[in-house]
This record gives C-alpha cells, sequence and structure tokens, in this order.
C-alpha cells in the first residue's frame, strides 16, 4: 500500500482533455437483469457489464459500468431479490470510466471493499488512467474512491465464504487489467465462469504498442492466457465482445471454445495494430 500511494502521488494531477464519450449512451441503455448460470447475474446495462455472483453470506460484484449506472446497477440487483448493501467486495476488470465510473457510488451504497491490482487502484484512487495507460490523455475522468483500496495479487483468490473468485492479471489493454474466475453450480453441475478483461489495442492518438517490445510481449502473453482458461461460460466487460446477446437469445450461456475464440480473436487485432502502426 505504501507503493500505491506514492504513486497516487505520483499521477493525482495529470493534465490532458478527455474527448466526449459519444457511445455513452447506447451503452447506458436499461438492461433487465438476468440469471446467466448458477449464481452468477447480469446486472449491468445493456452495453457494459456488471456481474454479481452471489451467496448467504454476502455478494461480490464485478464492475460498477458508467458512473451513471450506479442506480441502474443498484435497481438491477433489488429487481433480483438481492440488496446492493448485501454487496460486499467490488472487484474491477480495469480502471476506465465505462466499467470504473460507477464504483465509488456502489461502495457508498453498502461500505463494499473494493479490490483490484496496484496500477488499478493507482486510478481507482485518482479518477483518471495512469500516465502508462495506452488510453491515457484520452479515457475520460471518473469518481474516485476515497478510501484506499485491499491490492490484489496474480493468482489470489478473493474469498467470501463460500464464493472463491481467482484474480489472473492479464495487462495489455490497461497496465492493470484482470480477468476473473469462479464456479458457479447448479445442483450436481458446476460451471467454469470465466470475466475475461478486454484485450483490444485501444490507445491514444499517437500511441505506439511497437514502440515498447516488452509491452507487446506482455500483451500476448495475457491473450495466451485467456485462451488457455478453463471456460465453459465466458462473460466480457463489453457484453457484445463475447457474444452475451446471441447466447442470450438462445438461452446457453455455455460454449468450451468461447475463451479461445476471444484469444484468437485478440491476437489478431493486435496483429493488424502492429502492422498498422510499421507502415
Amino acid at each position: 500500500m505504501v507503493r500505491a500511494l506514492a504513486l497516487l502521488a505520483l499521477f493525482a494531477a495529470p493534465a490532458f482533455a478527455a474527448e466526449p464519450c459519444a457511445p455513452c449512451a447506447a451503452w447506458n441503455t436499461p438492461q433487465l437483469p438476468f440469471k446467466v448460470y448458477g449464481n452468477t447475474y447480469y446486472v449491468g446495462p445493456h452495453g457494459l457489464s456488471a456481474i454479481l455472483i452471489t451467496s448467504d453470506a454476502g455478494h461480490i460484484l464485478i464492475d460498477g459500468a458508467l458512473a451513471d449506472s450506479a442506480e441502474t446497477i443498484a435497481d438491477n440487483i433489488n429487481a433480483l431479490g438481492f440488496h446492493p448493501e448485501d454487496v460486499k467486495i467490488i472487484l474491477n476488470s480495469h480502471a476506465h470510466y465505462d466499467h470504473a465510473g460507477g464504483i465509488a457510488e456502489l461502495q457508498r451504497l453498502g461500505g463494499a471493499r473494493v479490490m483490484a491490482s496496484l496500477p488499478s487502484i493507482v486510478a481507482l484512487l485518482t479518477g483518471v488512467p495512469s500516465p502508462d495507460d495506452p488510453q491515457a490523455g484520452l479515457a475520460e475522468r471518473f469518481p474516485r474512491l476515497t478510501q484506499a483500496a485491499p491490492l490484489v495479487r496474480d493468482g489470489q483468490q478473493v474469498v467470501l465464504a463460500p464464493l472463491k473468485l481467482t484474480a489472473h492479471f492479464t495487462p495489455g489493454h490497461t497496465p492493470g487489467s484482470t480477468s476473473w474466475t469462479w464456479e458457479s453450480c447448479e445442483g450436481p453441475v458446476c460451471r467454469h465462469m470465466v470475466y475475461a478483461d478486454s484485450l483490444t489495442p485501444m490507445s491514444a492518438p499517437g500511441f505506439k504498442f511497437s514502440a515498447d517490445p516488452t509491452l507487446v510481449a506482455t500483451f500476448r502473453k495475457s491473450i495466451a492466457a485467456v485462451g488457455a482458461l478453463p471456460c465453459d461460460i465466458l462473460l466480457t466487460p463489453h457484453p457484445d465482445a463475447s457474444g452475451l446477446w446471441d447466447r442470450q437469445s438462445g438461452k446457453n450461456f455455455a460454449d468450451k471454445d468461447a475463451c479461445r475464440r476471444y484469444a484468437d480473436t485478440a491476437a489478431k487485432g493486435l496483429d493488424r495494430r502492429l502492422a498498422t502502426e510499421a507502415k
């Protein structure tokens, strides 16, 4: 935490002008909440995922979508018969305005612990991407946390008995990108659930991934790690990225090849980006 506070002091006042959020209204279109499988539920707006994993001891929420999404997420949790104040832990995929914007307000509702990787904690405490984020200077500010958050280590299990979620650091899209895995069961049938973070090489104008071979190698390692995860049901921060709505219409979320295809698509996207930069 000392290191986090030092980084916070360094990054506290970045200077940049955020671009207007053209897709935010569409992303924030209301969505009825629904069960994905077992104790896993979708509670976000239509264009941005927020995932609720429930238990009698309390619940874990992954991501908070936009700042304007917090009320929608809380209402969706209530609509399922649960209570936002029973969310004990909030996890984050990556700390951009469209996935972390609602976290501060959702934390305020019930005092949940927010847990994230070190780079993500720095961004959550400042409300802006860190300077080494490829989208620094482009992504919008978002409401910041007002209290320090516990650090999560790569491979760490976040436990709220009986819930156990494992953190998988998958940096590339952002320095702190984290994917999450857990099991959800219906009777004797348990599924490997994966919330795979974004793997797209998005950036602010002028940024070149190819300028940093270490970053490219790290990104490729993250993509391969996601593709190798035990994966029965794939969820992603942008639901369209994993074809969630097509699977919902067929009422079948299970697809054992989904993580592999998601990773293959990401690898091709990174290759295209590098080829474009080389021109």
